[in-house]
Parts: C-alpha cells; structure tokens; sequence
C-alpha cells in the first residue's frame, strides 16, 4: 500500500477490519504477553523456542496492527445507498455467465481488503475485477487466465 493510496471498503468491510483491530489491539495483545510472561519464566531465552515463538507472533500481530491502522486512516467508504448501476463499480454485484460452461455466476465487487474468493467477493485489482469496471449489462468480459482466455457475458449489475 503506498502512502497516498485509498483503500476502498464497503461498511461491512469497514467494520470487520475494525473489530479485527479491536481484537488484536485487546484480547489478542493481553494473550501474548501472557505467553511471553509464561515463557520468560521457563528460563535460558537463548534455548526458549516457546519464547522465540511468541516473540515472532507478536511482530506478526504488530506489523497487522500497523497495517490495519494504516487501511483505517485512508479508508474510502463505498456507499451504495446512491450507487449507479447503469455500468459496474466497486460495492455492486454481477451476475455473470460463463459462456463456455453457460454457468451463472454472482460475485461481489470490492476493495481488495475485502477480496474473499471463497465468499464470491472479488476485488477490483484482479484481472476479472479490472476488466468488470465500468461495463454494462449485456458487455462481453475477456479475462486472460493461465488456461486462456474466459469469455463471461454481464447479465445483470445489482446491489446486495
């Protein structure tokens, strides 16, 4: 992320970042001291690995916690109460076929933050994301992947 980047979210997004945040900056940060405390009292740090572990978990979680604060300060919400859905834009579903397989597919266009396959939210920097932006109902999407290129046809654009 360079320094002047916006991070698009949606609220949702917005808000599990936040209670990710939360958590580490709480709960998460109290049980690592407490592992810390546990291993320090085992002795001999050099030969620690409970203490080498924990030492690594916490850089870990700090290094997120920056990262999330960071994502926070420049967050973008994307509002989709006032959204055009003329053409394709980061918050609004697709519903696409694939025209090879004729298999209908929905997913959800975010931030990258956001991006969960698994949970059809695709971000708008990969290469389906990139070729979606902007599109209307009806375009023809050509995504170059490994095995070539997929032809999907825009059905419809909506809001969840």
């Amino acid at each position: 992320m360079s320094n002047n980047e916006e991070v698009f979210l949606t609220k949702e997004g917005l808000a599990k970042l936040e209670e990710e945040l939360k958590e580490l900056k709480g709960p998460g940060r109290k049980e690592l001291a407490a592992r810390l405390k546990l291993a320090i009292s085992y002795g001999d740090l050099k030969e620690n690995s409970e203490y080498h572990s924990a030492k690594e978990d916490q850089s870990f979680m700090e290094t997120r916690i920056m990262i999330l604060e960071k994502m926070l300060i420049k967050a973008q919400i994307v509002d989709s109460s006032n959204m055009d859905l003329s053409t394709v834009s980061v918050g609004c579903v697709v519903i696409l076929n694939d025209v090879e397989y004729s298999e209908r597919i929905e997913y959800r266009v975010v931030g990258p933050a956001e991006a969960d396959v698994l949970n059809n939210k695709i971000s708008y920097e990969s290469p389906l994301g990139k070729e979606l932006l902007g599109k209307k109902v009806g375009d023809i999407i050509n995504v170059n992947a490994p095995m070539g290129i997929i032809k999907y046809e825009l059905l419809e654009i909506k809001m969840e």
